[in-house]
């Protein structure tokens, strides 16, 4: 036992230790700094959040910027124990000066690579003070006195003492320091639902509060986001902020905002950035700067080559790089990148899972017979058509049946009223497949014509209700289906379901379509979304350039239910939590090809429209993702086996460490630590195990029992009786619920406050039925070893 824990050596020793070097113990030093949400695990309808990440300290210069981080240890552990786990959060976080202590001395770790020693260990008393570590800190970066002032500039605070997540942070600080040293193009790559706009806010408060930049210019995609931004992350900058409109330009403003759509329009916009001089602003932030910047010949490009002299800064989820458009030519590479897998790891990005449907027609292709029409009378033109025909050259049209049947099929299962994406291929198809999904739901449209809306560019009425179906307190519209409106710029916080019914092969435009699921809104339960394919477009999760991972990957026969076996069925009644925002949203539908209408338009234009051949969905297999986000390509069950045996060097071990621990949930969650999914393997091998027959069964070969085999063995042994008849009846209430729902459900006392214990009485009365608590928790661990002695 240590003679001090963690807290008392951090207490006693290290806080004593760091004061006395002349760190300020309110502005400059943070203990047990928690910097992660911890990733959210998804069971069915109910969600669990692995451990946050926690620093024991963090060191501040000034509150925007840490230099240094201490790991503690009590003090059985050696004075460098801790600096592994030091060193891993440091590189998260972005900190040169990492320190390990057990409060007999201090282990140093210098990161920047200008050290002649990197470790050194260092008495108590020569802790390094704020001021040496600074001058350590500007000697790397090759700091200036003028810089300094630039870098050091305060964040925005509005006095709550909420602050920027780590990652924002980086982001920030890296820009700032950017520009400060006079680089005047920078790409900053973070994903879908990570706060970009807050970003920009800061990075611009601290620049302009430092008058390193006056005047500046934020170019969004999407009218709606400049007046969101304007009304929620840019509101501090007050009336020195203005909107530009094609009808004014007022040069008494210092921050402007935005539409860049709105430069490629023509002449007019060219006129109104005219107005301004070539040097009237000195800095740009581009947002979604994938969409236009990088192409050489585009017309806001030129916006950007006109103000050549300001500093400009791209932030995008998903930079394009081909061979005609490309973000890091023209911006130079990221200087800092925060990936969708990070996100979803750290916990503040939603994970998801992928249902996969394979539909025959789009495997075996579609040929018509010499001289078939279509239902409008037009001769097909003889050839295969395939997927990428298909709602463009070719419409079959019970195959938009058959995907709306499927969509409808998952939201009776699960919850009718989440919000849903539906991405078609261009404006005509998802118009046919809002019919037919309005078919399938006629009993919600019924309650409310708004149950479903096509949002495509050309639609104003639709267009009109993307406020209404994006804000989370508004029910309606539930169900959005459109082609490329949606793609990019929508901050759908509570879409839980996506639907991909269009071939995509851009890397960038699966991410975006992605990103529409990927935030988390706890206040409206929120935490995780499903993806539907139809177009196997999920395959560009295999591609080395997507960073993501699902959970899982469920590929449903034809008499297969449609949710996979690890979501359980939700309330058809539960109304949601969706409300409604005022304004119009704007920008265009792009590449819709809306102009196909009935009959075509002849030559290559001409769209066929099939409505006598049938479509159905042929039987795929079941795919899953592990905890390193790669796709397990053996069975289940080999899988299981080799993890189980990386932590458990045979059945012995486990059942040792099974039977010694304080509680089996421990072991549940070391077992879910190490990658093994046992909700999966409860789907596929039987769900009467509970984990520890699972475990037995898969990885020893053992011959498992179910739950209710276990608790008939313990009945027959009678080895209640020694206990009263009440006592005896709690007993056997907790034994009936390990069979129905597993051990982790009797190990808290918590279980006590549920039916049918109630009618035993309160917790309290009940563990007086033991003697008290101590007893009670002892019988309730004699129950476990008889529940897993051999029958």
């Amino acid at each position: 036992m240590p003679k001090y824990s963690e807290r008392d050596i951090c207490t006693k020793f290290i806080t004593p230790a760091v004061v006395a070097a002349g760190w300020d113990l309110q502005k400059q030093i943070r203990e047990e700094v928690t910097f992660t949400a911890g990733r959210i695990i998804v069971k069915g309808k109910i969600h669990a959040r692995k451990k946050s990440k926690r620093a024991d300290y963090i060191l501040y210069h000034k509150s925007n910027l840490p230099i240094a981080i201490i790991e503690a240890k009590d003090d059985t552990h050696s004075v460098g124990s801790g600096m592994q786990q030091a060193l891993e959060y440091a590189e998260m976080l972005d900190i040169p000066f990492v320190f390990s202590s057990n409060g007999k001395a201090f282990l140093e770790h210098d990161r920047t690579g200008t050290a002649t020693q990197v470790e050194r260990e260092i008495p108590l008393n020569q802790f390094p003070s704020p001021d040496e570590l600074w001058e350590r800190y500007k000697s790397w970066k090759g700091i200036s006195e003028e810089q300094e002032k630039i870098i050091t500039q305060d964040y925005y605070s509005d006095g709550s003492g909420k602050t920027p997540r780590y990652y924002q942070r980086i982001a920030v600080n890296r820009a700032v320091e950017a520009i400060a040293k006079g680089q005047d193009r920078v790409l900053l790559v973070l994903a879908t639902g990570t706060g970009k706009t807050m970003i920009a806010f800061q990075l611009i408060w601290r620049l302009w509060k430092s008058r390193t930049k006056k005047r500046i210019l934020f170019l969004a995609d999407r009218n709606i986001l400049v007046d969101q931004t304007m009304s929620n992350d840019f509101k501090h900058f007050g009336d020195k902020m203005t909107k530009i409109t094609n009808r004014k330009v007022d040069k008494s403003y210092e921050i402007y905002l935005a539409l860049y759509q709105g430069v490629t329009g023509g002449e007019d916009w060219k006129n109104i950035y005219k107005e301004f001089s070539p040097d009237f602003f000195d800095l740009i932030i581009v947002d979604e700067c994938h969409r236009g910047s990088a192409k050489e010949d585009s017309a806001w490009r030129e916006v950007l080559e006109y103000f050549s002299s300001a500093t400009q800064v791209g932030l995008t989820a998903t930079p394009k790089e081909t061979k005609d458009v490309s973000n890091i030519h023209y911006f130079g590479e990221p200087l800092y990148t925060y990936s969708l897998k990070q996100g979803i790891n750290d916990g503040f990005l939603a994970p998801y899972r992928v249902i996969r449907y394979t539909l025959d027609k789009d495997v075996d292709g579609w040929r018509p017979e010499e001289g078939q029409t279509d239902k409008y009378g037009q001769v097909i033109e003889d050839r295969i058509y395939n997927i990428k025909d298909f709602d463009r050259k070719l419409v079959l049209e019970d195959r938009t049946v058959q995907v709306a049947k499927k969509v409808t099929e998952y939201l009776k299962k699960t919850d009718r009223y989440q919000k849903t994406i539906i991405f078609c291929t261009k404006i005509e198809h998802a118009e046919r497949m809002r019919q037919a999904m309005v078919n399938e739901n006629a009993d919600m449209v019924e309650k409310n014509a708004k149950y479903i809306m096509r949002i495509t560019g050309d639609n104003d009425e639709g267009k009109a209700e993307l406020d209404n179906f994006i804000h989370p307190a508004s029910t309606y519209p539930v169900i959005a289906v459109t082609s490329k409106l949606m793609t990019t710029g929508v901050d759908a916080q509570t879409c839980k379901l996506i639907v991909l019914d269009a071939n995509i092969n851009s890397m960038t435009e699966f991410k975006q379509i992605i990103g529409r699921g990927t935030r988390v809104n706890e206040e409206h339960g929120k935490y995780s979304f499903t993806i539907m394919d139809f177009r196997n477009v999920t395959n560009l999760f295999a591609d080395p350039s997507f960073d993501g991972d699902p959970v899982q990957i469920y590929e449903p026969d034809p008499n297969d239910p449609p949710v996979p076996p690890d979501v359980d069925e939700g309330d058809e009644d539960d109304e949601g939590n969706d409300g409604m925002p005022p304004g119009i949203p704007g920008g265009g539908e792009g590449g819709s090809g809306g102009t196909d209408g009935p009959g075509g338009g002849g030559g290559d234009n001409r769209t066929y429209y099939v409505n006598n051949v049938k479509v159905k969905v042929i039987n795929e297999r079941v795919q899953y993702i592990n905890e390193e986000g790669k796709l397990i390509t053996e069975s289940l069950k080999d899988y299981t086996k080799k993890r189980v045996q990386k932590g458990f060097s045979s059945l012995d071990d486990f059942l040792q460490k099974w039977n010694q621990a304080e509680r089996k949930d421990a072991i549940i969650e070391e077992l879910l630590d190490q990658g093994i999914l046992l909700d999966e393997l409860q789907a596929e091998v039987g769900r009467d195990f509970d984990p520890f027959d699972l475990i037995c069964h898969v990885a020893f070969d053992k011959k498992p029992l179910t739950r209710r085999e276990r608790a008939l063995n313990v009945k027959k042994r009678d080895y209640f009786t020694k206990y009263g008849d009440k006592a005896k009846a709690v007993l056997e209430a907790l034994l009936e619920k390990y069979a129905d729902e597993g051990i982790e459900h009797i190990e808290s006392m918590e279980v006590l406050k549920l039916q049918p214990f109630d009618q035993f009485g309160s917790l309290v009365e009940i563990v007086r039925l033991f003697g008290g608590k101590p007893q009670y928790l002892a019988a309730v661990k004699e129950l476990e070893q008889q529940i897993y002695t051999s029958a």
